[in-house]
């Protein structure tokens, strides 16, 4: 029974900055990585984010410069620091976290939070 918590979804006008969290709690032993997806009405859900337990992180090009992922692990947390938000970030993000069970992948994800960003 693993759950994720996320947080610090709102509206904001282009420019700004908004700082989402995601906290997991459960069976968690193996974790490979968390980060963030997130997905528009039509459109398929899209990459954002990724902070892996090697310590590498990721970004999708139309993020990169302006998201930076972090992940406290002591707390089973990862956060997106978002900067110069753009109408086209308008989304709902989604927290995803990856363990490995018994050899494998497995996704979780957390209910998802509302961005807007809009003049």
């Amino acid at each position: 029974q693993v759950q994720l918590v996320e947080s610090g979804g709102g509206s904001v006008q282009p420019g700004e900055s908004l700082r989402l969290s995601c906290a997991a709690s459960g069976n968690i032993v193996n974790i490979y990585g968390m980060g963030w997806f997130r997905r528009v009405p039509g459109k398929q859900r899209e990459f954002v984010a990724h902070a892996l337990s090697d310590g590498r992180t990721h970004y999708a090009d139309s993020v990169k410069g302006r998201f930076t992922v972090s992940r406290d692990s002591a707390k089973n947390t990862v956060y997106l620091q978002m900067n110069d938000l753009k109408p086209e970030d308008t989304s709902i993000y989604y927290c995803n976290l990856r363990l490995i069970e018994d050899g494998s992948a497995s996704d979780y994800w957390g209910q998802g939070t509302q961005v807007t960003v809009s003049a």
